[in-house]
């Protein structure tokens, strides 16, 4: 059950809820209040869609990264390198994210404002809210994305800020959480993106000459690669 709207001032919780770790309310705690506040007022139908992507959307970035791979087939080794190593770039801002959590270990917003309106279920007392794992995962693949096809990176950017925004709308995050979420996955994903690129582009040179051709060179590839030959 949704818990009714608060005022946009700070509501805290319980002292033995404050005591469970780093209390983010005393930072913006009003701002995301007022937040979730419009979304009390939002149509219901707004509500459910940013609810259904707030926890789906991210499944997108995988369908970029395909657009990104069927493209690279088209063109050098070094930008198929980075299409390849965007995976584990993410899956690693997910791994340095989530200790980040376990060290600030930042309570979620439900908990910290027990009278917080929020469309998301309260996660338990130990899933920690600082940074955005959604934001995070969503701004690293962008950023990947823009350093490989800068077209489709834009479209991955306004993606990752709708994603962002859905976090505070649902109230799973104070805006602090988001901002860091953008600060950690662009920080990150950029070195690990053109190292991945700049170390793997020898070894996807070598792959198009083998078994895996067809995965990483498409006819126009091959038809140059010939004309090369």
């Amino acid at each position: 059950m949704l818990a009714p709207p608060v005022a946009a001032d700070v509501v805290h919780s319980a002292p033995g809820v404050r005591d469970l770790a780093f209390d983010g309310a005393t930072i913006d705690g009003g701002l995301l209040t007022t937040i979730t506040g419009w979304a009390h007022s939002a149509p219901p139908w707004f509500d459910d869609l940013v609810k259904y992507w707030s926890a789906y959307g991210i499944v997108i970035f995988a369908v970029y990264l395909g657009i990104a791979w069927w493209s690279a087939r088209q063109h050098t080794p070094l930008m198929m390198a980075r299409v390849l190593v965007t995976p584990v770039t993410v899956v690693l801002v997910y791994v340095v994210n989530d200790l980040i959590k376990s060290v600030v270990q930042e309570v979620r917003p439900c908990r910290q404002l027990p009278h917080l309106y929020h469309l998301e279920a309260c996660q338990a007392p130990t899933d920690w809210a600082f940074p955005s794992n959604h934001t995070v995962v969503a701004f690293s693949a962008a950023t990947a994305l823009i350093i490989i096809d800068r077209r489709l990176g834009y479209v991955a950017v306004l993606t990752a800020i709708a994603m962002g925004a859905s976090r505070m709308w649902v109230g799973a995050h104070y805006p602090h959480d988001v901002a860091a979420g953008v600060v950690v996955g662009v920080a990150l994903a950029i070195p690990l993106t053109l190292a991945g690129g700049r170390f793997g582009e020898a070894a996807v040179e070598r792959a198009r000459l083998g078994r895996l051709k067809p995965v990483l060179t498409g006819p126009q590839g091959r038809r140059r690669a010939r004309v090369n030959a």
